[in-house]
Parts: C-alpha cells; sequence; structure tokens
C-alpha cells in the first residue's frame, strides 16, 4: 500500500514538473519572476484573510505553523539555494566554497544590519521594541516586522529565476518553483501571523487583513531587484544565492523558531519544523 502511495504521489509530480516546463516556455525570467512572487503575496493574503475567521488562534497551532515556516526556510535555504550556489562555483570557476561562505555570511549580516537598525516588534517582545528608538505606533511595528523578513523570501524567488537566464546548466524552472511554492506555503502562517495580533490590538478585521497582505509586498519588489541583478551580472549568482539562504536562516533562528517555543507547547513548533522541512525537500528533490 505505501508503495503505490509513493508511486503515484511521484506520477502526480512529475506531471506537474512536465505542466508548469510545457506552460512556461515562452516566459522569460523577469515574468516568472513577477508570476511566482504573486502566487507567494497571495499566499500571505490568504493566511491574513484568517483574520475574518477567527479572533485569534491558540498558541499550540501557532506554534505549529511558525515550526512549519521555519522548517520550509531551512529546506530551502540548502536545497533551492546553498547546493546551487556550491554547483554554480565550480562550472564557474571558482573555489568552490568561497562564494557559498561569503554569500552566507553577507545575508546573515545583512538581517542582523537590518534588525539592529530599523525599528520593528516582534509577537513576542511585548512591548519592547527592536532597532533605533521611535515614537511609531506598536501596531505598525508589527507590521514593519514580518515585512523586513520578507525581503529575503522574495529575493531567493528572484535569484532562483534570474538563474534561468543566465544559462546555468544546474538552474531549472521547476527547481525555481518548487522555492515559490514552498515559500509560499510558509507565507499562509505568516500573514494569520501578523492580521490576528493587529485584531488584537484594536484595528478592525478589514485593516487588519489589509496590513496583512501588504506586509507580502516587498517580495515581488524584492524578488524583481534580485532576478535582474543575476540576469545582468551572471558571476555574482553563486553569491547571491548564499546571500539569500543567510538572510533567510537569520530569520528563522532570530524570530521563527524562537517565538514557537516560547511556551509548554515547544513540541508542536518542533514537529511543525519537522513537517515543513519534509515538504519542502520533497517539493525540491522531486521537482528540481
Amino acid at each position: 500500500m505505501v508503495y503505490k502511495i509513493i508511486a503515484i504521489l511521484s506520477c502526480c509530480l512529475l506531471n506537474l514538473e512536465t505542466f508548469l516546463l510545457y506552460q512556461t516556455m515562452e516566459l522569460n525570467p523577469l515574468q516568472l519572476t513577477i508570476l511566482a512572487t504573486l502566487f507567494t503575496w497571495g499566499a500571505t493574503a490568504l493566511g491574513a484573510a484568517a483574520v475574518f475567521v477567527f479572533q485569534e488562534i491558540n498558541r499550540k497551532t501557532m506554534n505549529g505553523m511558525l515550526g512549519f515556516a521555519s522548517g520550509v526556510m531551512i529546506a530551502a535555504s540548502f536545497w533551492s539555494l546553498l547546493a546551487p550556489s556550491i554547483d554554480l562555483s565550480e562550472e564557474l570557476g571558482w573555489i568552490p566554497w568561497i562564494p557559498p561562505v561569503l554569500g552566507f555570511l553577507g545575508g546573515g549580516f545583512f538581517l542582523w544590519m537590518v534588525d539592529k537598525t530599523l525599528p520593528h516588534l516582534h509577537t513576542g517582545d511585548g512591548d519592547q521594541p527592536e532597532g533605533i528608538q521611535t515614537n511609531w505606533r506598536r501596531s505598525f511595528l508589527l507590521i514593519f516586522a514580518i515585512t523586513l523578513h520578507n525581503i529575503p523570501e522574495g529575493l531567493a524567488v528572484g535569484v532562483a529565476f534570474g538563474a534561468i537566464g543566465s544559462g546555468i546548466e544546474s538552474a531549472s524552472i521547476a527547481a525555481a518553483f518548487s522555492l515559490a511554492v514552498g515559500i509560499g506555503i510558509q507565507n499562509i502562517p505568516e500573514g494569520a501571523a501578523i492580521s490576528l495580533p493587529l485584531r488584537r490590538e484594536g484595528l478592525s478585521r478589514r485593516k487588519c487583513f489589509w496590513y496583512g497582505q501588504i506586509s507580502g509586498f516587498v517580495e515581488p519588489v524584492a524578488a524583481v531587484f534580485g532576478c535582474l541583478i543575476v540576469s545582468f551580472i551572471q558571476g555574482i549568482l553563486p553569491f547571491a544565492l548564499a546571500f539569500a539562504a543567510g538572510a533567510m536562516i537569520y530569520v528563522v533562528v532570530e524570530e521563527l523558531i524562537p517565538t514557537s517555543q516560547e511556551d509548554r507547547n515547544s513540541d508542536t513548533g518542533t514537529i511543525g519544523a519537522i513537517f515543513g522541512f519534509t515538504i519542502m525537500m520533497l517539493l525540491d528533490v522531486a521537482l528540481g
């Protein structure tokens, strides 16, 4: 029975890969980038729409959702970004470990600088915002936190599709789409994680939804930027892939995992991370 299920799933994934290749063969990398990030933005909006159904999500469920998102991002950072960075470094004649190491450290350092500089507030921070001192309202600081952390996700998608236009053999539409699908899946709990706390701040449901979905708008912007950069400057592609990976891992370790482990239901976050990692690994290996 198990073998039959695996066989059926494999056929579905192979058919999906064929469908993607057929439907997108006439689109250029920039058009594919915009299409993919409209999907990830839409996933954020879907999560934000939870505010119309729920007043709040219990802590155990939220831990599982955040853990799931962290698992997806960790898996995507390796299979969709770091591993291709290593392969591309060899193809382009670099010492294989130099671009991945420098890019990864650069991405983490960039997000660290953003975290320390720009004012924002995580849901578990109480009334203590991070970054420079500001008089901004608490609700705006919550929105800004998620918006900042969507930057590396959009950048990762843009770089993945930009690699296709660079003529790199190891780059594929299916792998780039698997990354976009994985990020879109984990954007659903992120959308809910911003709209529901805003509801507790006293905002109307419509405003909560609006601010929740608009936090995902930065992804198409960052993606277009990443796609254009690597399309015109092929030599930086291994660095760009690793940079996006480092930025994503910073978000996971700085925010998602700690928030999912804040109370006695921490095992839910851990299980969610395992499932998220598995699903993203399946998507990337099967489609990539």
